[in-house]
C-alpha cells in the first residue's frame, strides 16, 4: 500500500513504490551536480514514506546523503577540469546559468567555507555549489569536509521534516521554502556567534596562561 503523499509530493509516490532508494540515489545526485530535478522534494516525500513504514529511515538517511556528497563532487571535478567555460556552456542546458553561477561566486568570494556548508539549503546555489568551489581552487579536500558537512544537514532536516509531519508536509514545506533564505541566514548568524565566542574563550585562555610562563623562569 502507498503512503499518502499531499500536494506536490503526490507525483513522486509512484516513483518510490517502484525503485525506492534508487530513486533518491539518481534524484538527489543528479540534482547535485546541475540536473532540474526534485532532489530536495524527493528527501521529504522518503521521509513520509519511512515514517509509514515502506522505507527503513536509517536507510534513507545514508542513501540521501551518499547522493548528495557524490553528485556534489561530480559538480567539482566538472568545474575543476572542464573550467568556467565548459560550466557555462552546458550549464543553460539545465537552468545553470551565467547569472547564477557569477551570484555563487560573490557569494563564495565573502563566505567560501559557509557558503559550501549552507548552499544545499538554497535553490540555485545547491545546484551550483560544487562547480563553483572548483571554479574557485578550493582545496577538494576542504570541499569535502565543508560539503559533508552540509549535505548531512540538509539531508536530515528533510528527512526528519518528511517524517515527523506526516499529512502536514504541505503546508510546513510552502512555508519553509518560502522563507529559508531567512533560516539559512539564521543559521549561519548562530554558527557564527558561536565560533566567534569560542575563539574568545580561547584567546581569553592564552593571556591568562601568558603571565604564569612569562613568570616560570625567574622563580
Amino acid at each position: 500500500m502507498s503512503a499518502q503523499l499531499p500536494g506536490v509530493l503526490q507525483s513522486l509516490a509512484p516513483v518510490l513504490n517502484r525503485h525506492g532508494y534508487a530513486a533518491i540515489v539518481v534524484l538527489v545526485g543528479m540534482e547535485g551536480f546541475g540536473i532540474p530535478l526534485p532532489g530536495q522534494t524527493v528527501l521529504v516525500a522518503a521521509g513520509i514514506f519511512a515514517g509509514a513504514g515502506q522505507l527503513n529511515l536509517a536507510g534513507v538517511l545514508a542513501v540521501g546523503f551518499l547522493a548528495a556528497v557524490g553528485g556534489d563532487n561530480i559538480g567539482y571535478a566538472i568545474g575543476r577540469f572542464g573550467g568556467r567555460r565548459l560550466v557555462l556552456r552546458f550549464g543553460r542546458y539545465v537552468f545553470l546559468t551565467e547569472n547564477r553561477v557569477a551570484a555563487a561566486e560573490r557569494f563564495f568570494a565573502r563566505r567560501g567555507n559557509i557558503f559550501v556548508s549552507i548552499a544545499r539549503f538554497v535553490d540555485g546555489l545547491r545546484q551550483a555549489n560544487g562547480f563553483v568551489a572548483a571554479m574557485a581552487r578550493m582545496s577538494w579536500w576542504r570541499f569535502l569536509a565543508y560539503n559533508a558537512l552540509g549535505g548531512a544537514s540538509w539531508v536530515a532536516v528533510w528527512v526528519s521534516l518528511g517524517y515527523l509531519a506526516g499529512n502536514h508536509i504541505g503546508e510546513i514545506y510552502e512555508t519553509f521554502k518560502r522563507y529559508q533564505i531567512y533560516v539559512c541566514a539564521a543559521l549561519a548568524v548562530g554558527v557564527l556567534v558561536l565560533v566567534v565566542r569560542w575563539l574568545r574563550r580561547r584567546r581569553s585562555r592564552k593571556q591568562a596562561a601568558e603571565p604564569a610562563t612569562a613568570e616560570s623562569p625567574a622563580g
